[in-house]
Parts: C-alpha cells; structure tokens; sequence
C-alpha cells in the first residue's frame, strides 16, 4: 500500500511557545501527531539503535540517564531525563549552540501521542529562520518515523537517499511545513510579516534556493 502523505501533514500539529529557560527569552517548538501503535513499540522505535537508523539516523553512545549521545553527522548532547515508554529529556549541541529536547510519549485513542518539544535561546538565528528552521528538520523525523512504521521492512528512510531531495514531494513538504510553522508562529504573536518572510527564507534554505549567512 503506498504511503499517504497527506493524512500524514494532516495528523500533525504544529505549536510554537514563548517562555524563559535559564533567565533568558526562548521559544519552544512543539510537534506532535498520535501514531497506530502502542507506547511500548513507539519507545522501542526511538531508542533501540537497530529501529531508530531504519528512519532517522544511526545514533550512538551511552543512551540512558546521564549518558552521552550522538547522532551521525548531526549534534550530539546528554540524557537528562529518562522514563521508559513516557519520557526522555536531551541537550541538543549542534554547532556550538546547546538547545533541548524533550519527547513525551502518551496512550490515546487508536494509538499513541508523540510529542516533541524543542526548547531554544532566541538568537539571530532565531529572528532569520523562525521556527521552521527546525521544525522542518523534525517534520521530515516524524514523516520518516511514519513511513518505518507503516512498512517496517524498509533498511533505510527514502528520505535518506540525496535525490530525494530533488524530487517535488521533497519541495511540497518543505512548502507545505514551512508554511505551518509560520502559522504557528503568528498564532503565538510574532508579527505576520516577519514570520513570513522567516519561513520563506527557511523554505529557500531547505530547498538549496539559498544558503543561510553567517
């Protein structure tokens, strides 16, 4: 059976919050959508390192509390907070910046909630990209995730394959992405202008239209 993409987009949510972490302004990026399985079976898909590389990334370390992690070719960062089938809590350290991640993982009806909360110091960065700068990065997990468990057979996501990247599929979800975590973004008082310009400049980036400055 091919794989809908579109009831998957529709099966997101999209959520950007403002608030404080460690005395300084900070936004949260939160994604989340209910998958057809049990928490169980979705914790073992993001911690076992044989299930999580068939669509995410290979990831290495020492993965429970306190434990160093690393994914490859992205950050890497520690285990802060750890309750099997419920919760994990990481630093993020990518490019010399820390931000932090928190998964929560919930039963509800016809399956589970994932959750993901990505936490971050505003910064230039921040005022250039908007939220999509990585909540793209986390929609195409959480499309890759999908697809695994739709057909767990694959060894590797499509996603991981460099033409993918040119394909129109590839474009129309970084359109379609984009653009809801810019509304995500004025629903939580950025001004409407600024966040769409934000997420046009992060489409363009995602697209290879453009390249961030320095």
């Amino acid at each position: 059976m091919a794989f809908d993409l579109a009831a998957h987009l529709g099966a997101m949510t999209r959520e950007v919050h403002n608030l404080e972490k460690d005395g300084q302004p900070a936004k949260a990026v939160l994604a989340s959508r209910v998958y057809d399985t049990t928490p169980a079976d979705l914790w073992d898909a993001l911690t076992s390192p044989e299930r999580i590389k068939r669509w995410f990334s290979p990831v290495t370390g020492d993965l429970r509390l306190g434990g160093r992690y690393h994914v490859e070719g992205n950050a890497s960062g520690t285990v802060l907070e750890c309750e099997p089938e419920k919760k994990v809590a990481l630093t993020w350290e990518f490019a010399g910046a820390t931000s932090w991640v928190n998964i929560e993982l919930r039963p509800e009806a016809g399956g589970t909630l994932l959750e993901l909360e990505h936490i971050a110091h505003i910064s230039p960065h921040w005022e250039r990209f908007g939220p999509g700068a990585v909540g793209i990065g986390w929609d195409l997990s959480f499309l890759g995730l999908a697809r695994y468990l739709a057909d767990p057979s694959f060894e590797m996501p499509p996603e991981a394959a460099a033409e993918w990247y040119a394909t129109d599929e590839y474009k129309n979800l970084v359109r379609s992405t984009g653009d809801g975590w810019g509304q995500a973004a004025i629903a939580a008082g950025e001004d409407r202008q600024h966040a769409l310009d934000a997420a046009e400049a992060t489409r363009k980036f995602y697209t290879g239209e453009a390249a961030p400055e320095n």
